[in-house]
């Protein structure tokens, strides 16, 4: 089915709208309003209604849309409802951190491999997974059928890293490296750059500055 070009901000609000349904559905709601929807994202009835009209036609009219339901439609699109195979590299404080976080498994996240160049580092069980020698990245990726890479490496090697991951045959990366990284264009790339992210809030802090919300 083609579909039109959906904007960043939707895909954000359809994460939003999820994690909602999750907490209504844990307090044994069975049906919610675009309304009440809404008001718990600080939206508009509007918005809801126009995000998931991208997608096809949900709820009855006058009843609202069936909780569970709902949220197992939203995790297909979101594609949460399988397991997708997860490496990430650099086991350092961001990456140990990673693998840590409980919620990534909970969504189909599954961290199935590890990689540093640390001697130190290498062979050893962290959580449960061994860590592997970077030096065998691209190998090692494709012999684990990985579908996404998480790069939790300093910037000065983040590019050199890239390339092995593209050259692998991976298709998603999320880079946690503070540097601007190139990519083929059929490469998804995401970045979380946490300084910036900080930056961001002290400028709003210093600024008084009130954000715009995205439509």
């Amino acid at each position: 089915m083609t579909r039109k070009r959906i904007s960043e901000s939707t895909i954000h609000r359809l994460s939003l709208y999820y994690r909602a349904l999750s907490l209504l559905e844990k307090e044994n709601y069975e049906t919610v309003s675009s309304k009440e929807l809404a008001k718990r994202e600080k939206l508009t009835p509007a918005q809801v209604r126009k995000d998931l009209s991208f997608f096809g036609t949900f709820g009855t009219r006058g009843l609202g849309y069936p909780v569970r339901e709902l949220k197992h439609q939203i995790s297909s699109i979101l594609g949460i409802d399988r397991v997708w195979r997860v490496a990430l590299v650099g086991v350092g404080n961001i990456g140990s951190a990673l693998v840590s976080y409980k919620e990534f498994a909970k969504q189909g996240f599954q961290i199935v491999k590890l990689f540093d160049n640390d001697q130190r580092k290498i062979g050893s069980n962290h959580k449960g997974i061994v860590i592997s020698d970077i030096a065998n990245l691209e190998t090692e990726l494709r012999e684990a059928n990985i579908e996404i890479v998480v790069l939790a490496v300093p910037a000065t090697v983040a590019q050199y890293i890239t390339d092995d991951v593209v050259r692998a045959g991976i298709k998603a990366i999320l880079n946690f490296a503070p540097v601007n990284l190139k990519v083929p264009p059929d490469i998804y790339l995401r970045h979380e750059n946490m300084s910036m992210e900080l930056e961001y809030l002290s400028f709003a802090l210093v600024n008084n500055h009130v954000p715009k919300r995205n439509s």
